[in-house]
């Protein structure tokens, strides 16, 4: 069993315990199910965007501890002082130690700039919720998910008015999405069965993705000459959360490395 296997078996149950004591309508009823989105394709074409989306996460199975002392509030103001494009964060507790309460506090402080909860969704439940905790974009995991899965979470999402970054790795992922066409795509270098990264699969793969479409590059960006590679294949978005999570101060360093892009 992989480490992803392990993630998604988990996460079923827990979502599954959630269910059981949280109504759908308490989650409609929240303050935030009907503010106005902001949208991250918006962001990221817009003219002088830098493109950044910048995460905060704390651990990762692979890496383990990555910040344990910066908060929410000072990486989200340092991120937003940076000119990021928008904002993410990992809501999964057991195996990234995020939660919703970080995307919540975060939203408070954001409001001018796209927030993507990233998790790894395998119920609709989920994406109601992200709506509720203040969530603007929700990450569909091609490699968790089947292409009836991928289309019905993604009518959803788009039903209740959130847009969807739809994650690949390879192209077998990438044939699971139905129509490519005007969707925001993002190629993750990292296997997520090995966690090994690989910043060539955003070359190989960018080519299979239509023009129409908005091509985000994911993990293993850590120097600003690589964006400046990865604009010429076309992607107009970097999620980078690791350069910058490592640094004592992670605003700062996201600022340094910004400045470095323009």
């Amino acid at each position: 069993m992989t480490i992803l296997d392990k993630i998604i078996a988990f996460k079923k149950t827990e979502i599954a315990k959630i269910k059981a004591e949280v109504h759908i309508k308490k989650l409609v009823e929240s303050p935030n199910f009907g503010r106005e989105v902001f949208s991250l394709k918006k962001s990221l074409l817009e003219v002088g965007s830098t493109g950044i989306i910048a995460e905060f996460k704390r651990q990762s199975p692979s890496k383990g501890i990555i910040n344990d002392t910066a908060t929410i509030a000072d990486v989200t103001n340092g991120y937003l002082d940076a000119n990021v494009a928008a904002q993410s964060i990992l809501t999964d507790t057991s195996f990234f130690g995020g939660s919703m309460a970080d995307l919540m506090e975060a939203r408070v402080i954001n409001q001018q700039k796209p927030i993507l909860r990233k998790d790894f969704i395998v119920d609709g439940f989920q994406i109601v919720e992200a709506k509720a905790i203040g969530a603007d974009v929700i990450l569909l995991i091609a490699a968790c998910l089947t292409s009836e899965e991928l289309k019905n979470y993604g009518n959803l999402a788009t039903d209740l008015g959130l847009e969807v970054l739809y994650e690949v790795h390879t192209q077998e992922d990438l044939d699971k999405i139905n129509d490519l066409d005007n969707k925001i795509i993002g190629i993750n270098n990292r296997n997520l069965n090995t966690f090994e990264v690989d910043l060539e699969n955003s070359i190989k793969l960018s080519n299979q993705i239509p023009d129409s479409s908005l091509k985000i590059s994911e993990s293993g960006i850590s120097d600003p000459k690589i964006i400046m590679g990865l604009k010429e294949y076309g992607f107009q978005g970097f999620l980078i959360g690791e350069t910058f999570m490592k640094q004592e101060n992670p605003g700062e360093a996201c600022l340094e490395f910004i400045s470095q892009i323009r």
